[in-house]
């Protein structure tokens, strides 16, 4: 969906204020007396991992997600069985005086979900199967056949929105990226459009019936596609008249560890940072009670935010098209801007010396016996020193930037870093590549960079505490003026946890990247260290980190990516240890994106990004996919990895891992 620039500037709004941060003003929703939405927090929940049928396994789960500070807790309910055992874990939890709401998950059972909502605070709805089995057919609808199907739709969810009404149960109608229906891909295609019309369906009969105690989500495990989505339902709900309903974000199947909590914050800190949000989700394949502070750590960021004090008013609403991904125009200098992926610079100006041996720490690796280097999948493009030139010479493709006093023009690789203080008449100029270092509150650039952008490249930096949107409002700048200069983004953190550290990063420079802002990133961290072992540690994570968030962003592929989902009491095997071995076993597949999904409701849908896939289809049983096509159908679990990995080999995408390790000795 392409907005035109006269729509951007009357027409389209989805957030309060892209300058300043100011949450939008929802409904508020009662759930099991703990409300969300309103002037309430932004709330933080997880779902149980265990049998729903294991009443006390459930129960001990979910006092450890309470324990870990989950306001809300969902448990799954895939049949009646399941459904009518949530009254025994309620029981035994209100008998341990354990009063958190609880919130019923179902797919394609309407018969368990009007028993649920019963028994628990909330019911979770998907669109995409409520009412439909996905056959993966494309249907030609008219108008009238159409209207049929809303008709049938309507008479299928009426009886639950009846109960809730009855009961005081609230309702989340939480669409999928990956499980829209038939009806919704064959009108609208897989698309965020799509997304939001399965769920408005579900919205305007519940507004015909006079219910309004929902909750909305937008969900998929890409990134760029879930931002656009709760973008465009925001914009579609207030165009409609509908009602300003609660928002739950969450990325799906974001995977586990360092991938999962930085996909998770380029996707749900990019929205917080719009002001919308009022539940959040942080979908990991780890213990469920881990998710709740890692929640914490993005929402805890948007409680009492001061205002930015320096950020100039937009010239129009919206100087870009928030509902699709375009990469802001630029021109190409030396190897930045334009058609090139974005560029990673390491700082590497807080070592003392740097010596051959700490480039490994960013990806390029010195074989003395051989006398050349190598490089991985992390491997950064320019490294920045200070004042000093390094003393040895460079791997291929690797080139320094200098402080202005520290540059002479006899190197080729030497490029130089200058403020705009520095910037007089008189100073001398590399004829390919020159930095300037830019404050992003002052909305201009000099003279001599806007009259010749050949030569230039900004590296963009904020002091603001609203980060991203002091950052985000010079792009908009550009923008507003047509000027063409690619732009590094370089944000430097005092010393931070290891979640704060890629959450906080991911979230002021992902959500640049998922709006096309950005032909590189800078990130370092400042922090007293130890040693330099430390110190260099401390330096590989970071460039870690910075490719972490290019890759979340959908920018700059460098690894594996996988799409695991969270696991749950459907799930039918141990998710994480299966994880761990199929990570073992490709991840030095560059670019490939492999989905593991516990069961058949997080298929084929959930993965629908991923180019193969490992899914649960019954005890010990996986049926494998290429895409959307199953290739092979109930495999012994024990020799599943092995068939995924001849399907790969069959497919044309499989390295030896023996070959690339050859390559780096």
């Amino acid at each position: 969906m392409n907005i035109s620039a006269e729509a951007l500037k009357d027409h389209v709004k989805y957030c309060n204020s892209l300058t300043n941060y100011k949450r939008r003003l929802t409904r508020e929703v009662n759930i099991g007396g703990i409300s969300m939405g309103g002037k309430n927090p932004i709330r933080v929940q997880s779902m149980t991992t265990v049998d729903t049928m294991d009443t006390q396994g459930s129960v001990a789960e979910v006092l450890r997600m309470v324990e870990a500070g989950s306001e809300y807790v969902r448990i799954t309910a895939p049949s009646i069985k399941e459904a009518q055992n949530l009254e025994e874990i309620k029981k035994e939890l209100r008998k341990r005086g354990c009063e958190v709401p609880l919130v019923a998950d179902i797919h394609f059972t309407p018969n368990a979900a009007e028993l649920a909502a019963r028994i628990v605070e909330k019911v979770r709805v998907n669109p995409g199967n409520y009412a439909d089995k996905k056959k993966f057919e494309t249907i030609d609808y008219t108008d009238s056949s159409y209207g049929e199907e809303l008709e049938r739709i309507r008479e299928k969810f009426m009886p639950l929105v009846k109960i809730c009404k009855e009961y005081g149960t609230a309702m989340r109608i939480g669409t999928n990226h990956g499980s829209l229906s038939d009806r919704i891909m064959s009108r609208y295609g897989d698309t965020p459009l799509g997304m939001v019309e399965s769920a408005l369906e579900f919205i305007r009969i519940c507004e015909e019936l006079n219910y309004f105690e929902l909750v909305i989500s937008m969900k998929s495990s890409n990134t760029q596609v879930m931002v656009q989505a709760y973008r465009l339902l925001v914009n579609r709900l207030e165009n409609e008249g509908l009602q300003p309903y609660p928002l739950h974000l969450g990325v799906t199947e974001a995977g586990e560890a360092e991938d999962g909590r930085i996909k998770s914050a380029v996707g749900i800190g990019t929205l917080l940072e719009d002001g919308l949000g009022d539940t959040v989700r942080v979908s990991l394949t780890e213990p469920p009670e881990i998710e709740p502070p890692v929640a914490k750590v993005l929402t805890d960021r948007y409680h009492q935010r001061k205002k930015n004090s320096e950020i100039a008013p937009l010239k129009v609403n919206i100087p870009f098209d928030p509902f699709s991904y375009n990469k802001r125009k630029t021109i190409e200098v030396h190897n930045l801007g334009s058609a090139n992926v974005p560029r990673v610079i390491a700082d590497l100006s807080d070592l003392e010396k740097v010596e051959w041996r700490d480039l490994k720490s960013i990806g390029h690796f010195y074989l003395p016996e051989l006398d050349k280097w190598k490089m991985n999948d992390l491997g950064c493009d320019f490294i920045y020193a200070g004042s000093e030139k390094i003393n040895f010479m460079l791997p291929n493709g690797l080139k320094q930037i200098v402080d202005l006093a520290g540059w002479t023009h006899s190197d080729e690789h030497l490029y130089p870093l200058i403020k705009n203080e520095e910037l007089t008449e008189e100073v001398k100029l590399s004829s390919q590549l020159n930095f300037l270092l830019h404050d992003a509150t002052e909305l201009t650039l000099p003279g001599q960079v806007v009259d010749d952008p050949s030569k230039w490249v900004v590296i963009l930096e904020t002091t603001q505490e609203q980060a991203m949107t002091a950052l985000r409002r010079f792009f908009f700048y550009l923008v507003e003026e047509k000027i063409q200069i690619p732009v590094i983004i370089k944000r430097c953190y005092n010393s931070l946890a290891q979640d704060q550290l890629m959450m906080f990063a991911a979230t002021d420079i992902g959500g640049l990247l998922i709006d096309g802002f950005g032909d590189g990133v800078m990130l370092d961290i400042k922090k007293q260290f130890s040693d330099k072992h430390e110190q260099l540690d401390s330096l590989k994570n970071v460039n870690a980190i910075a490719f972490g968030i290019l890759q979340a962003a959908r920018t700059r592929m460098t690894k594996t990516e996988y799409i695991s989902c969270p696991s749950c009491g459907r799930t039918l095997f141990d998710l994480q240890e299966t994880t761990a071995m199929i990570r073992k076993r490709t991840d030095h597949l560059k670019g490939v994106k492999i989905g593991i999904m516990g069961c058949i409701v997080n298929g084929p849908g959930e993965m629908a990004d991923a180019d193969y896939g490992y899914v649960g289809s019954g005890k010990g049983k996986i049926t494998l996919y290429k895409g959307k096509e199953v290739m092979k159908k109930g495999v012994a679990s024990e020799n599943a990895v092995d068939e995924l990995i001849n399907i790969i080999k069959e497919d044309g995408q499989w390295i030896e891992p023996a070959l690339i390790q050859e390559e780096l000795n």
